[in-house]
């Protein structure tokens, strides 16, 4: 079974492998508190309990643990003798996905799953038994699918260059719950996901048909623990067992659609992203939809706060970015001049991600990558962005750097990185940390800019990061 999944044992060591779908879930703060994000990870298993999965350990596992949300998987363990207990040696898809696609950043260990097509959610409204107050109307939960601009079906479209769509998706309730909130939510406690989710499709069964959906939005008409959720639920529904992307909203996350993208991000396996400074914070990234939502966000008289797009990396997560505009460039080579279109740019002629690959370590799990796009002030959702520049993320570099940090080149680096350093402009070079790359903006055109990627031994200067001009 080991070696058919993929999976070998040391010599001598006694492995368990335990087969479930994996559960990914994501809280985010209510915006302007102290608290710090949530995440966790559990199994869910065939018999139906749910084995609680050590998230440092599960990211390790996994390699790039995101890919494998909503999926079936094995989970290897092996004993633990620091603690007699023990610890995940590895997570492997356990599926065959019909939509799987080599990933680009993490090696061949699974397939990351493209999320491509018609994408139908339902919206279930679901009150508490204890509270009455319903905020808004189903209608008004209908008519955020909608493909107007600051609509869901217009923005998922256009952040996805449309390769996927809402069509379809609905809006049901209210449902009153069977139980009051403190049920839910425990006092000083986290929210019972598990059983919000199954008492309120439940509730929605007789006219939901959840074969036909992708995805749950549940809004709900009180606070739940101070943070929206979202990520992937799994449970037997009209006699099949299905993992959906799942949000948990209340009213402060489905009143403005800036948190509820950002929610439905996790839905589709979104992680967060993050920039350089090194904090916890890591909704201090105003580039991307799945870190700040609310900064430099458009308000919509309607809907709120609007989602700005996500950064590249994010699109090509989802499988969004054609190859044709996805240009890789390996360290050591002779300097490359790239014409880099804005990233916003629905029907590009030239590349809009430039992924910058550095010497394979001798863990290919902790490797770093450094990506590069071109971002502008545009549009319904990107109008109000720090300015017009180049962006650069990296990625990896450690198990707990999993996910896409902006690049900063002032020292310190700045709380939010919508300051000047994180933003390069013609005339300006960035350094990587590493001083293997140097990226030269060398002009701007009509749709992006022109830069010159530099690497090692061409790089310009050393380690950085740095911000120089010519």
């Amino acid at each position: 079974m080991l070696a058919g999944l993929g999976l070998l044992a040391a010599p001598g060591v006694q492995a368990q492998v335990v087969p479930g779908h994996l559960e990914l879930h994501w809280g985010d703060p209510v915006p302007q508190s102290a608290q710090a994000p949530r995440f966790k990870a559990s199994l869910a298993l065939d018999n139906g309990a749910r084995l609680a999965l050590d998230p440092a350990q599960a990211r390790r596992g996994a390699g790039d643990l995101y890919t494998l949300s909503g999926r079936r998987v094995a989970v290897q363990f092996v004993p633990d003798k620091s603690t007699g207990g023990r610890r995940i040696e590895a997570i492997v898809a356990a599926d065959d996905p019909d939509t799987g696609r080599p990933h680009g950043l993490t090696g061949d260990r699974g397939l990351a799953k493209a999320t491509l097509g018609s994408t139908r959610w339902i919206t279930l409204a679901c009150r508490f038994k204890d509270i009455a107050e319903e905020q808004e109307s189903i209608d008004f939960f209908r008519e955020l699918y909608g493909d107007a601009p600051g609509q869901l079906g217009h923005y998922w479209r256009e952040v996805s260059y449309n390769r996927i769509n809402l069509a379809g998706s609905d809006a049901k309730g209210w449902y009153e719950l069977p139980q009051p909130r403190s049920h839910y939510v425990p006092e000083d406690g986290s929210a019972d996901l598990k059983q919000l989710f199954e008492d309120c499709t439940a509730a929605a069964d007789a006219e939901v048909d959840f074969a036909s959906v992708v995805g749950v939005n549940m809004m709900f008409n009180g606070d739940l623990d101070g943070y929206a959720w979202g990520g992937s639920q799994c449970a037997e529904r009209d006699g099949a067992f299905r993992c959906l992307s799942s949000t948990w909203n209340p009213p402060w996350s489905f009143q403005n659609l800036a948190p509820l993208a950002h929610e439905m991000g996790h839905g589709y396996g979104l992680p967060h992203s993050d920039n350089s400074d090194g904090d916890t914070d890591t909704y201090d990234n105003p580039w991307d939809v799945m870190s700040d939502s609310w900064g430099n966000a458009v308000v919509h008289d309607d809907y709120g706060s609007l989602p700005k797009h996500v950064n590249i990396l994010q699109r090509d997560r989802l499988g969004w970015v054609d190859p044709a505009r996805k240009r890789t460039i390996q360290w050591g080579g002779a300097p490359v001049r790239v014409q880099l279109d804005y990233a916003s740019l629905a029907s590009a002629s030239n590349a809009q991600m430039v992924l910058l690959e550095t010497p394979p370590p001798p863990d290919p799990y902790r490797g770093t990558w450094y990506t590069v796009e071109a971002r502008t002030r545009t549009g319904h959702y990107e109008a109000n962005l720090a300015g017009t520049a180049v962006i650069i993320h990296a990625l990896g570099g450690s198990y707990e750097r999993d996910i896409a940090q902006s690049q900063d080149a002032d020292w310190p680096a700045a709380d939010r990185s919508c300051n000047e350093g994180s933003m390069f402009t013609v005339g300006e070079i960035w350094i990587s940390p590493d001083g293997l790359y140097g990226v030269y903006v060398e002009s701007a055109t009509p749709t992006g800019f022109v830069v010159v990627v530099y690497s090692s031994p061409h790089a310009t200067g050393g380690p950085g990061p740095r911000r120089l001009r010519r």
